[in-house]
């Protein structure tokens, strides 16, 4: 759990039964209900000894994991584990819609605004939405965490593989396919990303896959980036040395669409490149040290310590270490949901206002997206529901929790435990026990 001291600085995280122990003795109060944070009411920080706590980062297009640990001599033990949800997708689907509502009423001849020619430049490090998001909320998660922690330092994954290392280190031999150095991780991750973590001849998935000559070493082939493709072991073997053309002299369709994607860069690669290079710049904001690492040593970390795969995982494996000793059990997922909308009216199909919504947001205290917890005492819903709050001017709430909505609440059985800040919560349990 993260400590504050009395005057709000940041001390090291305890252990929750320590926290239930303070707060019964009445040392202490809570600061904040998700992420649970409490103050102390007895502690300043001047009187307290601090070790400090790092964090970890693994930047995703979909999901960032981040983790708050402690490192002594490369062994880590991992404190605090949150997996963030992004939207960038609802994003890009909102712009789209609303451009094709736009577009629309030009060709329709309807009223519309007026071209707007003098403001289209984009400046340098433009970012599109949907990306700008990612870098936006991820950056928001480590400045809180730095409220709530002493943070000394942080290990960001700059990216998914390090193409300057592929292109300069050695050609890979031998066993150095299946497993192989640092730098055979950075080529493997490279790979398995490019063609989907699936054969590239016969499209089989959930199976061992090895690295193959597109065309054959033997005869000829390079071992340039391009020339190289995931294969499964029966394919890897069926096809050898065997000019490709000819091992795929009945299935031609395979045939284009190897030799296309294996000129072709990895899809979104650019886009993921940029963001993790967005985030690394707006931490030089942040008073602290900045180690950047890639996903191949993420991934060669995880199967030195025998770790499983999952974000915040990831993040914990993130740069040089030697060790991760523990690992907490459980994880907070935050997934973005936005803080709704200025507008006031629902479209149709077309992009014309079909009806109003009511102006004032908050019923009986409360507004969407509080995170409250609903006592029903008796009827269909009757238990206890934790979630997000939808309201409703009847006064007859819907809370969504982990486990679905429950609808029709009312709103005296409504207790409020933290006010929207634009994030849905819930704890789901990590990947694996620690080692």
């Amino acid at each position: 759990m993260f400590v504050l001291a009395k005057d709000g600085t940041p001390l090291d995280p305890c252990h929750p039964a320590r926290a239930r122990r303070l707060l019964k003795a009445g040392r202490a109060v809570v600061h904040r209900h998700t992420p649970f944070v409490i103050r102390l009411k007895d502690r300043t920080a001047a009187a307290s000894t601090v070790q400090g706590v790092e964090l970890g980062v693994d930047p995703g297009s979909r999901h960032t994991g981040i983790a708050v640990f402690r490192e002594d001599s490369g062994h880590r033990t991992g404190l605090y584990g949150l997996q963030l949800g992004h939207r960038g997708a609802a994003i890009r689907d909102g712009l789209t819609a609303r451009a094709g509502y736009r577009r629309r009423r030009r060709s329709a001849n309807l009223r519309y605004r007026a071209p707007r020619f003098a403001n289209r430049t984009r400046p340098i490090g433009w970012l599109a939405p949907s990306l700008q998001h990612r870098v936006d909320t991820t950056m928001s998660w480590i400045a809180r965490l730095t409220r709530w922690a002493p943070v000394r330092a942080v290990h960001l994954e700059q990216a998914a593989f390090d193409v300057h290392a592929m292109a300069a280190g050695r050609p890979l031999d031998g066993v150095e396919y299946q497993q192989g150095t640092l730098h055979g991780y950075e080529v493997r991750q490279y790979l398995l990303e490019k063609w989907d973590r699936a054969c590239a001849y016969c499209g089989a998935t959930g199976t061992p896959l090895d690295i193959d000559h597109i065309h054959a070493k033997a005869r000829g082939g390079s071992d340039r980036i391009s020339n190289l493709a995931m294969a499964c072991v029966p394919c890897n073997q069926a096809k050898n040395a065997t000019p490709v053309e000819e091992f795929l002299a009945g299935r031609p369709t395979v045939l284009d669409r190897i030799l296309a994607q294996s000129k072709a860069p990895l899809r979104d690669a650019a886009a993921m490149n940029a963001t993790r290079w967005a985030i690394w710049r707006a931490l030089s904001r942040f008073d602290v040290p900045i180690h950047g690492a890639t996903g191949g040593r993420t991934k060669w970390n995880r199967r030195r310590t025998g770790a499983p795969k999952s974000h915040t995982l990831d993040a914990l494996h993130v740069g040089e270490l030697h060790q991760v000793t523990t690992w907490p059990g459980q994880v907070l997922a935050a997934a973005a949901t936005g803080r709704g909308t200025h507008c006031r009216t629902r479209t149709d199909k077309y992009g014309f206002p079909r009806l109003q919504l009511p102006r004032i947001k908050r019923v009986y205290g409360f507004a969407t997206g509080d995170l409250v917890r609903a006592t029903a005492p008796t009827g269909k819903n009757a238990g206890v529901h934790t979630g997000r709050v939808a309201v409703r001017a009847t006064g007859k709430f819907n809370i969504t929790t982990r486990l679905g909505t429950v609808q029709g609440i009312a709103h005296r059985h409504v207790r409020l435990l933290q006010r929207g800040d634009g994030y849905a919560y819930h704890r789901q349990e990590e990947a694996d026990a620690p080692p």
